[in-house]
C-alpha cells in the first residue's frame, strides 16, 4: 500500500512494476545525496487527499516550490505560515473577481482537495533552490499515467491547464465527457495576458452542475 485509498488499486500495475521500483531507488539516492523537497511523507499528498473516485477537477502544476518549508505536495499550495507566492496571489485575485470569494491570509489549498480538486504537480520532488531540477528523472511517467486514468473516468471531470507546461498535457485528455479550461499561467509575467478574466472557477462549477455533479466550494 502506497497511498492508502483507491489510487492503490487504480495504479496497481505501476506500483508493482520493476520500472517504478527502480525509479524509487533513483529518488531515494537523490534524497541521500542532496537536499530534496518535499519530505518523503508529503510526496504523494495530492493522491492521498483526493481519492480517484472523488476527482472532479484537476489543476496541473509543474513541480514543487523549491524553498525550505514551502511545498507540501499540492500544486500551487504552500503550508500555512509561509508567504503566499505571487502566482497564488494572482489565483486568489481571479477567484475574488470570478466568484467574489475574499482571499485568505494563507496559501494552503488543502480545503480544495476535500472538494474533489486534485492539485497535481507533474514532477513530485525538487532539489533545494533548483526549480525543475527533477523534471527529467522520471516522475512524469507516473503523473501522465494519473492524468490518463482520470481521462478514463465515466464521470465528467474539469482539467484546468494554466501555462504552456500544463497545456502540453492536453494531448492526454481525449474523453469528450471532460472539459479542458486553458489560459496563460497565473505568474506575474503572464497573468495579464489571458489568466485574469478567464473565470475558471465559475466555468468549472457551471460545467459540473450541467452534468449533475455537485459544484466545488472554492471558499478557503
Amino acid at each position: 500500500m502506497i497511498i492508502g485509498n483507491d489510487w492503490d488499486e487504480t495504479l496497481k500495475i505501476i506500483w508493482q512494476s520493476s520500472g517504478f521500483k527502480e525509479f524509487l531507488n533513483i529518488v531515494s539516492k537523490e534524497y541521500q545525496d542532496k537536499i530534496v523537497y518535499l519530505p518523503k511523507s508529503d510526496v504523494f499528498n495530492a493522491l492521498k487527499w483526493t481519492p480517484y473516485t472523488n476527482v472532479k477537477v484537476v489543476i496541473i502544476g509543474q513541480d514543487p516550490y523549491h524553498g525550505e518549508g514551502e511545498a507540501h505536495g499540492l500544486s500551487f499550495s504552500v503550508k500555512k505560515g509561509i508567504k503566499i507566492p505571487p502566482s497564488l496571489r494572482n489565483i486568489y485575485r481571479e477567484l475574488e473577481d470570478d466568484l467574489g470569494i475574499k482571499s485568505p491570509d494563507y496559501g494552503d489549498l488543502t480545503a480544495w482537495t476535500k472538494e474533489g480538486v486534485l492539485l497535481l504537480n507533474a514532477t513530485l520532488t525538487v532539489i533545494k533552490d533548483s526549480p525543475n531540477s527533477h523534471q527529467a528523472i522520471g516522475w512524469q511517467r507516473l503523473t501522465d499515467a494519473i492524468i490518463k486514468h482520470i481521462n478514463l473516468k465515466e464521470e465528467s471531470v474539469v482539467y484546468i491547464l494554466w501555462g504552456s507546461f500544463a497545456r502540453s498535457k492536453k494531448s492526454l485528455i481525449t474523453n469528450p465527457k471532460h472539459l479542458v479550461l486553458e489560459s496563460t499561467h497565473p505568474s506575474p509575467f503572464s497573468a495579464h495576458y489571458g489568466f485574469f478574466g478567464s473565470k475558471p472557477f465559475s466555468k468549472t462549477n457551471e460545467f459540473l452542475k450541467r452534468n449533475n455533479i455537485k459544484p466545488i466550494n472554492w471558499q478557503l
